[in-house]
Parts: structure tokens; sequence; C-alpha cells
């Protein structure tokens, strides 16, 4: 794993480097056979995460998209050959903060004359659900970055991750125990719906690498490791891990009472209960007919069994 430090090799800046999609971009484009210089942008440079990257050869820079820190993003840019972008969740920042940060990306990455600005990206759920599911900001407001991207024409690339495994690790999200010892996955969709789920920390970096060094140019690539039904996972995590682990479908209100007595927001509840009925009816990608396992990538994508292999479950099924 190698960060070039020559001056010709292509300078690569890194938005949230040290978090799962930017540190798997840094990882994957080191183990290029092409050369990379790296300056990574965070918001606190004496992290261990961006300790580690300096060590390893990274430029790192503390900064934030905000509007008091216009002058220092830009300088951060200035140089850079290609940007990875992404912005925080509209469920933690807001969904207008959300966009102001996106489209700063945006309008610094053609200050600073980029050649190609890589965005993490989502579909716009309002639109392709015909206001059926107004709810979903953490996808809507990336969607209204990209689209402004497109309006103001910098060469861009949309990389979409899938649905992160990782969540399934999560309280909110993890299979519950039951009064018999047994696990129950629960969600408001039949269980044959099927989602493309990616392992984020580990694979995301194998799509921006592609977006990068495609010899064709491609305006969206699709993030993910595994095309795979809500009762598969629960099977195959069952056989994973030697516990009782089925799926269940639930009603909308026992799904929204899930996260509202976990106290959750209401606002944050709905959110995700429209997202999952979203994804079942209309698609993560918009009814983009995907392969059960994408291709063209420098190596494989975790599957969410290998996924579940690597995992410690120890302290979710509990």
């Amino acid at each position: 794993m190698t960060i070039s430090q020559e001056l010709s090799a292509p300078l690569v800046v890194v938005v949230g480097s040290t978090g799962s999609q930017g540190g798997s971009a840094i990882r994957e484009l080191a183990l290029s056979d092409k050369p990379y210089r790296i300056r990574g942008l965070t918001r606190d440079t004496s992290r261990p995460a961006a300790q580690d990257l300096i060590k390893q050869g990274a430029e790192m820079v503390a900064v934030s998209a905000t509007p008091e820190e216009k002058e220092s993003l830009l300088a951060a840019f200035q140089g850079a050959t290609y940007v990875f972008a992404m912005s925080q969740s509209a469920a933690k920042a807001g969904k207008d903060t959300e966009i102001a940060e996106g489209k700063m990306y945006v309008d610094t990455a053609i200050a600073a004359k980029v050649k190609l600005l890589i965005w993490s990206g989502l579909v716009d759920m309002t639109e392709i659900s015909s206001g059926k599911y107004p709810n979903v900001y953490h996808f809507d407001s990336k969607a209204q970055v990209t689209k402004y991207a497109e309006e103001m024409g910098v060469p861009f690339v949309n990389v979409i991750a899938g649905l992160y495994m990782m969540n399934f690790t999560s309280p909110l999200v993890a299979p519950k125990k039951q009064q018999d010892g047994s696990f129950v996955l629960s969600m408001p969709v039949p269980p044959d719906s099927t989602v493309p789920l990616l392992d984020t920390a580990h694979d995301y970096g194998l799509f921006v690498k592609k977006a990068i060094e495609s010899a064709q140019g491609v305006p969206r690539v699709e993030a993910y490791g595994e095309v795979i039904s809500y009762k598969d996972m629960t099977e195959q995590l069952s056989e994973v891990t030697g516990k009782s682990i089925t799926f269940a479908q639930i009603s909308e209100d026992q799904f929204l009472q899930q996260f509202l007595g976990a106290g959750m927001p209401d606002y944050i509840a709905r959110e995700y209960l429209e997202m999952y009925l979203a994804l079942h009816v209309y698609g993560y990608y918009g009814n983009k007919d995907l392969k059960p396992r994408p291709d063209g990538l420098a190596r494989l994508p975790h599957t969410w069994r290998e996924f579940a292999k690597a995992t410690d479950w120890s302290k979710v099924l509990i």
C-alpha cells in the first residue's frame, strides 16, 4: 500500500478522509498500480485515524464545508486533479445544511478547476415515487446536490453507495432477541424484497477508483457488493452465527414504534420507514436492473455472508 510522494502523480483530495467512505477510497487508491498523491480533509487532524494517514504518506488538512471556511476549502482543493466529496447526513445536519454543504463542494471544485469531482450521492425518492415518499431526506438532499452539479457542468461522477451492511449491526435495525432466545429481523416489507448491500469501509473505495480510472467515463456508478433478499440475509446470518434468526414483516406502525420507542424523533422514524418502503417499491437505484454481483472492479467486494463472517456479532445479538 503506497501513497505517492511524486509531484508528477495526480493529486486526489478526499473529503471525509477518516470516515468509512473516504478511508476506503484512500486505501484502494493506495493499492492501485497507478500512482496517486492524497490530500485528506477532516475536521480534526489530531485524531488517530488522521495521524495514521499521515504516517502512510497522506497530506492531512483540517477544514469544514461551512461559509466561514470557504477560502480554506478552496485552498485545500487547489492543485487537485480529482476530488472525492461527501456530505453530512441530513438526518444529523438537516436537509438544507446538507444541500448547502454539497453545493459548496461543487462550487469549490469548479473554482479550483479540478479534472473530475466524484460525489457520494443518492437518488431522489420524492421524485421517483411521484411524491408518495417525500420524507427520505438523506436521499433527496444528496440528489439535489447531484442535480446542481449537473446544472453547473462540473466534470462529475455520482458514486452511489448501496445500503450499508453495517446498518444491520446497529441496535435500531439489528435482529431483536425474543423470549425463546431466538432473534427476528423486523421490516415493513416482504421477506423476498431485495436490496443492494455494501460493506462500505471495506469496498466503497473500489468504486471510487473505478470512477477515476474508467477509460469510458461514466456519469454514475452503483456501488454495492450483492443484491440479496431480507429472507436470505437472515438465513445466512443464522448459519454464520449459529443462532436462530428469522425475518418478520411488520406493519408500518410497528416499525415506527421500534424507532420511537428507542427515543428517535418522529421525523427520523418516518424517514426510515419511507426509505424501506420506497426501496421495496421503486428500488434503491430507481428501478434500475442490477446484476446480482458487480463487475469491472479491481477485486470482488464482500457479499453479505462474507461481511457477516468478518463481523463480531457478540455485542449485537444479545
